[in-house]
């Protein structure tokens, strides 16, 4: 009787690069990433009053809305239009720009080795809040019959996949403001564990409407600071009263790195580190001492193989809440020092600028990290007038951009339910 025993040889399984080259965005400053990128840079607030929708009886009449916009300007058919909520509109127009600016000819791709993965944290709001109202006043099964589909959140991914034909991995990840930063993290690691070649990744959100804005304002996380649009959203700053609610969308083309070098692509950064955690604290208020926030950066640190001292610039959530601010920068001090320690780094908001975007703040964050390396400049933290005694000593780049030799960020987004996700970028000079 012979006794065999298996012999397994550990095998070291080279770790492919994944890098960025393509970008799409929708802000408050309308359809384009330049538009977005040459505001945040000059510091400008895209906070207004409201002119969607009657803010009449609502405590709060300001948010970061995208005014006047048409989807049939930006080449959505009007009947598609119809069945498409505006979360979906939004996605599938900055997922036209990013395909676009990657210059990948999609004739010439396996659609099966193509993904999308682009999410949202609240899905389409505007169809749920029509569909109710049209079901109340004319009768209940009177509203629009893609009500349904229309509402749900992974609608906006499989748009895209059907625009483009594009029929690999494709699924919309929800974890509230997370969801766009879990998105490009996932998405790297799917194509290094070889399941897709190219995924476009990122979210899309728009909750401007009676209902987004009276349920928030319910939940008391809305800024009420109505006669000062500009200046309600103030990350940091002791006399903040809450977030300014955003709408917007961001889209990335990521891709191995041999492949894009190989195609000549554009290249404009590499997606390095992601780490991810849960508070399992509250549904709303984060951990008070921002553990899972510090233990999310920590991992994402260990994923990319760096130091604390390694990162130029941080993008913090930094949504302008009493005790988000307080717990996400004290845990920002406890991983990389504050300002005495380390003075080289540099954390701003730009939820000053933009507001809350819900889970589409993470996409349009990562690329605002991808124009700070490339153009060395990170953009301020608006509004940051008095900086609250509470908040950790960091260089918040106060009120003015500053320039730097930017080669390695980090973007921090953290979600209702306690959910954390933070992801490092880094220029691509090889």
């Amino acid at each position: 009787m012979f006794l065999f025993t298996p012999c397994f040889r550990k095998r070291k399984m080279e770790r492919k690069r994944i890098v960025v080259t393509g970008i799409g965005a929708i802000s408050p400053f309308g359809v384009g990433v330049d538009k977005l990128w040459d505001n945040v840079k000059a510091g400008k607030s895209g906070v207004k009053k409201t002119k969607q929708f009657d803010t009449t009886g609502h405590l709060v009449d300001i948010s970061a809305e995208f005014s006047d916009f048409n989807p049939e300007d930006y080449g959505i058919d009007p009947k598609e239009a119809k069945r498409m909520d505006r979360f979906t509109q939004f996605g599938v127009i900055a997922a036209d720009e990013a395909i676009k600016d990657s210059g990948l000819n999609l004739s010439e791709i396996d659609p099966y080795s193509m993904g999308v993965m682009v999410s949202s944290a609240a899905g389409g709001f505007h169809s749920l809040e029509r569909g109710h109202l049209d079901m109340i006043n004319k009768g209940k099964t009177k509203c629009h019959p893609f009500t349904a589909p229309m509402l749900v959140q992974n609608m906006v991914t499989g748009k895209i996949a059907m625009k483009y034909g594009i029929k690999g991995v494709n699924k919309c990840i929800l974890s509230a403001c997370a969801s766009g930063t879990h998105s490009i993290g996932d998405s790297a690691r799917t194509i290094q564990y070889g399941d897709a070649d190219i995924i476009m990744a990122g979210a899309a959100d728009a909750v401007i409407c009676n209902f987004g804005i009276g349920a928030f304002t319910a939940a008391r996380t809305l800024s009420k600071n109505n006669d000062h649009p500009e200046q309600a959203s103030r990350p940091f700053d002791r006399d903040r009263d809450g977030f300014v609610m955003g709408e917007g969308a961001g889209v990335l083309v990521l891709e191995e790195y041999e492949a894009a070098k190989k195609r000549g692509a554009k290249i404009y950064a590499e997606v390095i580190g992601y780490g991810q955690t849960e508070d399992a604290y509250d549904m709303v208020a984060p951990e008070p001492e921002g553990k899972g926030a510090e233990m999310a950066m920590r991992k994402a640190l260990k994923d990319a193989g760096l130091q604390p001292s390694d990162i130029d610039y941080l993008n913090a959530h930094g949504t302008s809440t009493g005790l988000g601010d307080i717990a996400e920068s004290q845990a920002i001090a406890r991983v990389f020092g504050d300002k005495n320690i380390n003075p080289k780094l540099k954390v701003s908001s730009t939820k000053s600028m933009l507001g809350h975007m819900l889970g589409a703040s993470g996409a349009v964050e990562a690329i605002i990290c991808i124009k700070a390396m490339q153009e060395g400049i990170v953009p301020p933290t608006i509004n940051l007038d008095n900086q609250d005694e509470k908040v950790a000593n960091l260089n918040y780049v106060p009120n003015v951009a500053q320039k730097g030799d930017i080669n390695i960020t980090m973007s921090n987004s953290f979600g209702f339910g306690g959910q954390n996700a933070c992801i490092i970028l880094k220029k691509v000079t090889d």
